[in-house]
């Protein structure tokens, strides 16, 4: 429940605010006879002459908190579609299943059920970046281009144990990214930023944690439980659509060798970019760099 003075709930009011001002409205998808809801905000007008484009979240905040910062120049050249994944913003589900094909799944579902017709770029950021490699896999036929940041589909089980990964063990990044004291809060931005922010008071960071991070959070680990549980990177299938990697070139959550790594297993279909002077964070480091790669590798290259 967000305090009566909670910078955050406030925050999250103009931010939900400039998406509706950009040309986007907030709708919900019902699913499986309303055992799943899926919030998405979607266009307030559809253009046929422009592609579409599925923004997906990572961890963290909701969708609006991740991509605010570039939707506006987004919204003018594509049909943006933006969701909460399962268990973020207002969207959630009572099915036990925590996959990320399931969250792929309910996706596109959503996608079908507030009408999207046609081939539909991905672009998937961090835990996003499983979902949307998921979906290209899954429905190859309605998948065009893929855009894959800083996000680790190509690790494995075994990188914690290697020590390629900053976290020990899944206990550790589980209390980093579902951070309920500003202390592991600081420490996530320490991890995500190359230039952490500074001298943030524990108050700011134990408000955004009231708003943000104490709901379904049991659900949330299981996530990140199910994500890394038996990963292996010789069972992710090869995606036949052509694919920009994006990556921080100072990325701690998920290492620049992991980005090379996918570059490696798709071969020739991707282009890896690496951001300099960033960290895991980029959507908000650098946030114009993102924009020009995206529009460049969506639109430029035909």
């Amino acid at each position: 429940m967000a305090r009566c003075c909670s910078f955050t709930a406030s925050r999250d009011w103009c931010f939900r605010y400039s998406f509706s001002r950009t040309g986007l409205k907030s709708t919900t998808v019902n699913l499986h006879d309303g055992a799943t809801v899926i919030h998405i905000w979607i266009p307030k007008s559809y253009k046929p002459n422009k592609p579409s484009l599925l923004l997906i979240h990572g961890f963290g905040a909701n969708a609006m908190w991740q991509y605010n910062d570039f939707v506006s120049p987004l919204v003018s050249k594509f049909n943006v579609y933006i969701p909460d994944l399962l268990f973020f913003g207002d969207s959630y589900t009572t099915r036990p299943d925590r996959t990320e094909q399931f969250q792929a799944e309910c996706v596109m579902a959503a996608l079908e059920g507030v009408g999207v017709v046609g081939k539909i770029h991905v672009m998937g950021l961090s835990y996003g970046g499983f979902v949307g490699y998921c979906m290209a896999v899954e429905y190859p036929e309605k998948v065009d281009k893929v855009v894959i940041a800083a996000s680790g589909v190509c690790f494995d089980e075994s990188d914690m144990e290697t020590g390629l990964l900053s976290v020990k063990n899944i206990e550790d990044a589980i209390s980093i990214l579902l951070a309920q004291t500003p202390e592991k809060l600081r420490e996530l931005m320490q991890m995500a930023f190359f230039k952490p922010p500074q001298n943030v008071p524990s108050c700011f960071l134990s408000d955004f944690i009231d708003v943000m991070n104490t709901e379904h959070v049991q659900e949330k680990r299981e996530l990140i439980e199910t994500l890394h549980k038996g990963r292996k990177v010789s069972n992710l299938p090869k995606i036949t659509q052509p694919t920009l990697i994006i990556w921080g070139e100072h990325d701690q959550i998920f290492p620049l060798e992991l980005g090379h790594r996918l570059k490696r297993h798709l071969g020739e279909n991707a282009e890896l970019v690496i951001i300099k002077n960033s960290g895991h964070a980029i959507n908000a480091e650098k946030p114009k760099e993102l924009y020009k790669n995206m529009k460049s590798f969506l639109i430029d290259h035909k």
